[in-house]
């Protein structure tokens, strides 16, 4: 078995934990649609079951960049991290918000702090991710 390193390890467990959540969230989806008078699940359950399983292939993706980063490990696994936890992060708010079900747009009453997490979760999502990019680009181009 050829050796992984750790950032990838992560991305990889990652993309089977979202996965996993993905399939869940698809039962919460078809139990929505089942008992609903209009047959629709919750907005923001399609919301939490559809990023669950893209979340999925962008860590596996994300996983794939790590192991061919010419960055040092703790670099990119940093690198990896931070993506990761922000596909958490929003994966949780959108189950939050299924669960509650009073709104069909997060945003549309978002609040000074909602403004700032959309920033960070913007810089964090694709800085990680170039930063993985750059440093595969770096070893396929070689």
């Amino acid at each position: 078995m050829p050796i992984i390193t750790t950032a990838a390890s992560i991305g990889l467990l990652a993309s089977g934990i979202f996965l996993l959540v993905g399939m869940l969230t698809g039962i919460w989806k078809y139990y929505g649609m089942r008992t609903s008078a209009k047959h629709e699940a919750a907005y923001y359950i399609n919301i939490a079951h559809r990023a669950s399983l893209m979340y999925a292939n962008a860590s596996l993706i994300l996983a794939v960049f790590a192991y061919l980063s010419s960055y040092s490990e703790i670099y990119n696994t940093i690198a990896i991290i931070i993506p990761l936890i922000f596909f958490a992060m929003a994966i949780a708010l959108y189950c939050v918000l299924g669960f509650k079900n009073t709104t069909d747009n997060q945003i549309k009453e978002i609040d000074t702090t909602g403004k700032i997490f959309m920033w960070f979760l913007a810089i964090g999502e694709i800085g990680g991710t170039a930063f993985l990019v750059l440093g595969a680009s770096n070893n396929l181009f070689a």
